[in-house]
């Protein structure tokens, strides 16, 4: 991908409230940061609150060499925080407030002028809680570019009917093993995960359909051609993130015009080295993960 091939990343943008302490997060933003790093020209639009939690996550945002100018301040709704349990295995679950200052962004011109310059956008279903949010994540979609869900379930915020009109929008979904099944039953698909990934991808018409399951590793349907990776295994700090780098590297990798065993092998090196780190936006560079042992 040329460097001035945009990529929008739009939704939350929050604090993750961890055992260790608060890290700046937000799907939209991780991947964001991540594909940044990888060398693709991402920004992230979103709204925070006019408070200094607020404040922070813009120093955090110019700090990590990403624009601010798509980020709205919103009057009157705070800054979005999530409090991220962890169990025995370091996995993460999350409690996240509402209403927040993403719950409202809203359709001017600038979010308007941008899309309609970028390649490709990426989202999740759960900004798309609200209506104000999920209104102007439609008329986004409207226009001729690459779309990729990166699907996030958040139960409650895991409506079957916004996620399925998100979903058929898609060209490229990313979802994990539980959400695959989540997913499938909605539209009374069976069998296995492979079966299932197969089923889902045919119904939607997609181009790519990716699959994480964790220590796992992840699979991959692109044209027809199903493809898997093991993952690696390491010691795991916490979750919170890991999906995130891994669609940004697998993103940045199919972008680079790599196969995609070799995106989905990156991918999941990415994602494991976040796994192995505190919170979901380590720092690290490319040549890190790509001369890593992981590789």
């Amino acid at each position: 991908m040329k460097k001035n091939d945009k990529v929008l990343c739009f939704g939350e943008i929050l604090w993750d409230n961890l055992p260790s302490g608060a890290r700046p997060g937000g799907a939209p933003m991780n991947v964001a940061l991540h594909l940044t790093r990888f060398g693709i020209n991402a920004t992230v639009t979103s709204s925070i609150g006019n408070d200094k939690k607020g404040a922070d996550l813009i120093t955090f945002l110019e700090t990590s060499g990403l624009r601010t100018d798509l980020i709205q301040h919103h009057e009157s709704l705070p800054t979005s925080e999530v409090l991220v349990h962890l169990d025995e295995h370091n996995s993460a679950t999350y409690e996240i407030c509402e209403p927040v200052a993403w719950d409202e962004i809203s359709l001017n011109q600038e979010l308007f002028e941008e899309v309609l310059a970028s390649k490709a956008i990426v989202f999740g279903s759960l900004a798309s809680r609200n209506a104000t949010t999920r209104n102007t994540l439609m008329k986004l979609l409207e226009n001729d570019i690459l779309k990729i869900m990166d699907v996030n379930l958040r139960p409650p915020f895991d409506t079957e009917e916004i996620v399925k009109t998100l979903l058929k929008k898609s060209d490229i979904v990313k979802l994990n093993d539980d959400e695959l099944i989540t997913i499938t039953d909605w539209y009374n698909l069976s069998g296995t995960l492979e079966e299932r990934m197969k089923s889902l991808y045919i119904l939607l018409n997609l181009k790519t359909l990716i699959m994480t399951m964790g220590k796992d590793g992840a699979s991959v349907l692109h044209e027809n051609e199903l493809y898997h990776h093991k993952g690696f295994k390491v010691a795991t700090v916490d979750t919170v993130g890991a999906g995130d780098a891994f669609l940004a590297g697998f993103l940045a990798a199919l972008f680079d015009k790599k196969i995609v065993p070799q995106a989905l092998k990156e991918a999941c090196a990415i994602g494991a080295y976040v796994t192995s780190q505190a919170g979901a936006t380590p720092m690290y560079t490319r040549d890190v993960i790509q001369n890593t042992t992981f590789l």
